[in-house]
């Protein structure tokens, strides 16, 4: 498949170094690795298209692998011998040792797609949400479709005022509406009560990619879940963690493997497409993570007698380096976090990643060529390509090595 710069292969090699602010017309040149964030506004500019490439439609994978541990995963060790090589998921019990621990995200995915309609005195219209972030007890951020139709004081109502259950319908304020379709909606129930009726309401929030091309299903209820969720408030799946399996996760353990939990309630921000020229422009959406004091403790205790800490997921790696302080020491953390990694930024908390293949020009392709650097990513994602692998949510995976720090 060809694409404005040739080939699939030369798309991902054109250059890729940031290009530094200066004097007008003049292009200031520094290989990734000089490039370091200072404490000032003249800070290093990467332009967005830098992380841009051709994929070919028939890579983007609809549906997972069965079983889930069968898919593919590519491993990639920056300056290694050989730099790429393909595995599938079970090899992690011969490519990870005894000590290195596994950081897994337990969040548990809602059905956060809402349909409903909304009312404005005699007028109705049709109007749909994706919930991406609880505030309060009944009170959700959300993406609206149809946000023109929108504004502060409409009340809209969801689900059908037909069925004799008090499950049936719910309704909701437009207490606020931001920008890019981002609106706050206050329910008329809250807590337990809210949760229940989003249950009975709601649909599985699958990313745009699979959504646009067939509807959510009875199989995505399970296949959109990791086999270890447990705490409530997703609304996109922790996608690295939907590779295991019960029996792996044994397998794992078995071998002297450690497994532990944070929590990072996912947001439907991380489909969202970075429409900004450069980095710097960019603004993320905050979510919500956990990392427990004994978490910490015992991922501090594991580095120090020379394990590995390997996060599962670009979810988990953004909440350990939340939680790292200026020393470099895991700490317990609780709150928002808005972290936006790339290249430049020094990753001290992990030392390896295991990652789905994600999306050109996004914030979480700019994260893992911030780990492994830009120019072996794009190796990566051009054997991705070539060798067939599956991309995205419900694609394969890969499991990455730090590059050499600057």
């Amino acid at each position: 498949m060809d694409c404005k710069f040739g080939p699939v292969t030369a798309c991902l090699a054109f250059d890729a170094k940031p290009l530094l602010r200066g004097a007008p017309g003049q292009d200031k040149r520094l290989p990734l690795a000089w490039y370091q964030p200072v404490n000032n506004e003249e800070t290093t500019l990467l332009r967005v298209d830098q992380f841009d490439f051709e994929l070919p439609e028939d890579r983007i994978a609809l549906r997972p692998a069965i079983p889930r541990d069968s898919a593919r995963l590519l491993v990639v060790r920056p300056g290694g011998e050989p730099a790429l090589a393909d595995h599938v998921v079970t090899d992690l019990t011969d490519l990870l040792a005894p000590g290195d621990c596994l950081v897994f995200n337990d969040t548990k995915v809602i059905p956060a797609e809402l349909a409903g309609v909304r009312f404005r005195g005699e007028v109705a219209a049709s109007v749909s949400f994706n919930l991406h972030k609880r505030e309060s007890a009944n009170v959700w951020h959300a993406f609206a479709r149809g946000a023109k139709k929108l504004g502060p004081g409409d009340r809209v109502r969801f689900g059908d005022p037909a069925r004799t259950c008090e499950a049936g319908e719910l309704w909701a304020t437009v207490s606020d509406k931001g920008d890019g379709g981002d609106v706050t909606l206050a329910f008329d129930v809250a807590g337990p009560d809210l949760d229940l009726r989003i249950h009975a309401i709601g649909k599985v929030p699958l990313p745009p990619y699979i959504g646009l091309k067939r509807a959510a299903d009875e199989r995505d209820l399970t296949d959109y879940q990791t086999v270890y969720a447990r705490d409530e408030g997703a609304v996109a799946a922790p996608t690295a963690g939907l590779h295991f399996t019960p029996d792996l996760i044994e397998r794992l353990q078995g071998k002297g493997i450690a497994l532990h939990f944070v929590t990072l309630h996912v947001g439907a921000g991380t489909f969202l497409p970075v429409k900004a020229e450069d980095t710097d422009d960019h603004v993320m959406h905050a979510e919500w993570g956990s990392v427990s004091p004994a978490v910490a403790a015992d991922l501090e205790a594991a580095r120090a007698r020379g394990g590995r800490i390997v996060a599962v997921g670009t979810t988990s790696l953004r909440l350990l380096e939340s939680a790292v302080d200026a020393e470099g020491v895991i700490r317990p953390f609780s709150g928002d976090t808005a972290i936006f990694i790339t290249p430049g930024r020094q990753i001290r908390a992990v030392d390896a990643l295991m990652t789905n293949f994600h999306l050109p020009r996004s914030t979480l392709f700019m994260l893992v060529s911030a780990f492994s650097g830009l120019d072996c990513m794009r190796d990566a994602y051009a054997h991705a390509i070539a060798s067939g692998y599956r991309f995205y949510s419900y694609g394969d995976a890969s499991l990455l090595f730090r590059a050499s720090d600057p």
